[in-house]
């Protein structure tokens, strides 16, 4: 099974797929966890990726996909992906789609948490008081949410259009949502 949770940052994508990389053993693909692992390496990678995360840009597909990539044989032999932050836009989502292709794969569904954006700016400031994470500032978080908005909106009638897309309501409790996503899960 492969999955996708969607969601803007701070929508609680992390928190689930935590959870069901411990009830199911699937494998989280977290591009925002790969990016800040690049950071700390200090390699050039990471240099490079900590410009632009401090800027609040989107890193270039390029570098996201080979992330990705690198990381599939771990998901396959677990039985399944999740994909959180991961795609972002149409042309992250066919190159996804093509890798998975290739290897005799596919999305099997996406997960939209539907949140508020102003009960995510309340959570991003909580979470940036108590964990101080650069990539949480203020100003970077609106410049992420604003082009989380304009870059991935796309994505919804893409996975739509696939019968791929199930919604759930991100502001209810996490116990309440990780119920949805498993009979979402169930169904699939």
């Amino acid at each position: 099974m492969n999955l996708i949770l969607f969601g803007p940052p701070a929508a609680g994508k992390g928190t689930q797929a935590k959870r069901l990389v411990e009830t199911r053993g699937m494998v989280q693909l977290s591009t925002g966890d790969m990016l800040r692992a690049a950071i700390a390496s200090g390699s050039d990678l990471g240099q490079t990726v900590k410009g632009i995360m401090e800027r609040g840009e989107l890193v270039t597909d390029e570098i996201v996909v080979a992330l990705i990539e690198a990381r599939l044989d771990e998901a396959e032999a677990a039985g399944g992906a999740i994909f959180d932050g991961f795609p972002r836009t149409v042309a992250q989502a066919q190159a996804l789609d093509a890798m998975l292709a290739r290897r005799g794969s596919t999305i099997d569904r996406v997960v939209r948490l539907k949140v508020d954006d102003e009960a995510l700016k309340a959570r991003i400031a909580q979470r940036y008081a108590e964990q101080g994470r650069p990539d949480d500032n203020p100003e970077s978080f609106r410049v992420r949410l604003e082009a989380y908005n304009r870059q991935t909106a796309p994505l919804l009638p893409y996975y739509e259009g696939q019968g791929k897309l199930v919604e759930i309501d991100g502001m209810a409790s996490i116990d309440t949502v990780a119920g949805n996503i498993d009979t979402v899960l169930a169904d699939a």
